[in-house]
């Protein structure tokens, strides 16, 4: 998809850039794209239960608590334990699902990148799956927003770990049918240290994606990233664009998707979202998501000041810097 960045740059009149719309309210699937779409719908279909179940998380705080204040109490072992054990089942169903993306974004870029079509026609024809792709950095978003504002989460698992070989032989209830064993536990934890788990999970996944399709330049993807990210901008920026969305929430919808890609563009490509060479025009992205009302967008400018990778370079230029810093 190396091209298809001549929709946004010099390589097409400013005129052509307009004409583009990618229609994330209504965009279908078509015969062509249906295999695809169907595969990746099945793991997307999950990802609201799964940012309710984050929201509504509450965590075993004060069961913890007690049960370290009260070493010598069986009793307060056993509340612990047993408020803990359902959470770390219920993080395991978030961790779950991260990977069920790991797995199933490699097939997306397959064919939102492969050298079959025109970067034009992908576009035009593959919108259904571009949708997909920008649903995934949405909720990429999302997850990570909440996991970094409840500490319980890794109090909770931290917890788990050090009492699990301890109360798997002390007790022999119910928790012990669904507990999550070391194995697993290790992989959790690593995820759970992540302060972005899913950015990170996204990232390692669309790097790997490089790795094994040589047969597909790396252009290819750098540009699919850099080319969305800019169409999400253009679709703000341009009064006639907003004026299709039916629903307020597609224009933040839109937002989101944009600095979604600037990030995880900035931590897959080699110099970064922030470099002069950047196929993102990330100065007018902060101008845009500066001129939306205040309060709504703050999320999207810390996400971009604190979970990108090349910021704060030497070789970024101290007008991005400054435009963040204020």
């Amino acid at each position: 998809m190396g091209n298809l960045l001549r929709i946004l740059t010099r390589e097409e009149p400013a005129s052509k850039c307009n004409d583009i719309f990618v229609d994330f309210e209504n965009a279908a699937p078509t015969e062509s794209e249906d295999p695809t779409w169907t595969k990746v719908q099945t793991v997307l279909q999950d990802g609201h239960q799964i940012l309710n179940s984050l929201q509504s998380y509450t965590g075993a705080s004060e069961e913890i608590r007690q049960a370290i204040s009260n070493p010598r109490s069986e009793e307060y072992q056993q509340q612990a334990w047993k408020a803990v054990c359902p959470l770390v089942q219920q993080l395991k169903v978030f961790y779950d699902f991260s990977s069920n993306l790991d797995n199933i974004v490699p097939e997306l870029l397959a064919v939102l990148c492969s050298n079959e079509l025109t970067p034009r026609q992908h576009l035009e024809l593959q919108q259904a799956l571009f949708k997909q792709f920008a649903e995934i950095l949405d909720f990429v978003l999302k997850f990570d927003d909440l996991k970094m504002m409840n500490p319980a989460i890794q109090n909770d698992f931290s917890y788990y770990r050090r009492t699990l070989n301890r109360m798997k032989l002390a007790t022999d209830d119910d928790c012990n049918d669904g507990v999550v064993t070391n194995e697993i536990a290790n992989r959790m934890s690593l995820f759970y240290a992540e302060a972005t788990p899913m950015l990170k999970t996204l990232g390692d996944s669309t790097s790997r994606f490089v790795s094994q399709h040589k047969e597909i330049p790396v252009e290819n993807t750098t540009d699919c990233l850099s080319t969305m990210a800019n169409i999400c901008r253009v679709m703000i920026e341009n009064p006639e664009y907003c004026s299709r969305f039916t629903n307020e929430e597609t224009k933040l919808f839109c937002l989101r998707v944009m600095v979604g890609v600037i990030i995880l563009y900035d931590h897959v490509h080699p110099v970064g979202a922030f470099a002069k060479s950047s196929s993102i025009d990330v100065k007018s992205s902060i101008k845009v998501l500066k001129e939306q009302t205040a309060g709504r967008v703050e999320l999207l400018l810390n996400a971009l000041r604190y979970t990108t990778k090349h910021l704060n370079d030497e070789t970024t230029s101290k007008t991005l810097k400054a435009m963040l810093a204020n």
